[in-house]
């Protein structure tokens, strides 16, 4: 496969170039590195430095070479700054991944992966796990402005072929650490309590124990970046054989609370995390989790790091890492 992946330099886009390189495929790399890390792009990776709406850098990439499909990643993700600022997500995470898409098929690329998010459902309306035909109702604009994304993508089925990942709470980190995510200002549990561990921050704030969870913490659905990464391979096959578009949730299918999450880190570091209440934050949702029987039906994917546990060793381990390294 010749893939042309933007948002490379990113915490997931990363680990799928890794994935890509493993498998041997053909890979070049659009960032604008505004929130990658060059750190994380292996040497001798083919990258364009640029943002998706420059329609002069990215045309000459198209008419110099070949790709069989986009995996389009580059986009912002924090949903507290996505309330605070709304316009910053609606223009980069909507307007310019559209006129990307449009600068594509200007040049018959029209098999496009594209990652979105759970937080497209809002607070579901049943108390199970979700299914991709849920109804879609976001609680925050950077879920909205990806359900924006996925609409012109679903409008537009005569122009591409696309298949919509929506992902559930990624977290952990390459088990080589080659990758994982770098932030100065993380709003990822694991990552925050990773900071925690190694002792970097004094605690983590919980942010609202009044949910109507069993513990009063929020619910999610955590999956290994690197099982998300397998996951994109596997799609990218199904989307080059079938040429359809679908769409697809990617989780485990299982969901922790936020004080589950504490509790097997303070197992694993001694009881060394502490944490307090704090209220809940606008935008969030109070349970979350998959139900990933449409990917099984549809993908040949089996996960390889599906335990809570190593998900947050391999996020600790990380933290150390880059605390020593200073990146």
């Amino acid at each position: 496969m010749k893939i042309l992946l933007t948002g490379g330099a990113g915490y997931i886009g990363s680990h799928v170039l890794l994935a890509i390189l493993k498998n041997q495929h053909k890979v070049f790399v659009i960032d604008d590195l505004s929130t990658g890390n060059k750190n994380l792009l292996p040497k001798n990776t083919e990258l364009l430095r640029s943002n998706i709406n420059d329609e002069e850098k990215i045309s000459n990439v198209l008419k110099e070479r070949d790709f069989d499909l986009v995996l389009h990643f580059a986009g912002f993700i924090k949903v507290e700054e996505s309330v605070k600022n709304p316009k910053k997500y609606f223009e980069n995470n909507t307007e310019n991944a559209i006129q990307f898409f449009e600068i594509c098929h200007k040049f018959n690329l029209n098999n496009i992966i594209f990652s979105s998010t759970a937080a497209a459902y809002g607070n579901p309306l049943n108390n199970k796990s979700i299914t991709e035909d849920e109804y879609l109702h976001p609680l925050n604009p950077y879920g909205e402005s990806k359900v924006k994304t996925e609409e012109y993508l679903l409008k537009n089925k005569d122009k591409y072929n696309s298949i919509i990942l929506r992902y559930f709470n990624v977290a952990g980190a390459d088990p080589d650490l080659r990758s994982g995510l770098i932030s100065d200002t993380p709003t990822h549990l694991i990552k925050i309590l990773s900071e925690v561990a190694i002792g970097k921050r004094e605690k983590i704030s919980i942010f609202g124990n009044d949910y109507n969870t069993k513990d009063g913490t929020a619910i999610r659905d955590y999956i290994h970046v690197s099982d998300l990464a397998s996951i994109h391979l596997e799609v990218a096959k199904y989307l080059l054989d079938k040429k359809i578009s679908n769409i697809f949730n990617c989780g485990y299918g299982k969901g922790y609370s936020v004080l589950e999450v504490i509790n097997t880190a303070n197992q694993l570091y001694d009881n060394t995390i502490e944490f307090e209440y704090d209220k809940r934050r606008s935008g969030d949702s109070e349970k979350l989790i998959s139900n990933i029987d449409k990917l099984h039906q549809y993908i040949n994917w089996k996960p390889k790091f599906d335990d809570l546990k190593l998900i947050i060793k391999t996020a600790v381990e990380w933290e150390k890492k880059i605390h020593e390294k200073n990146l």
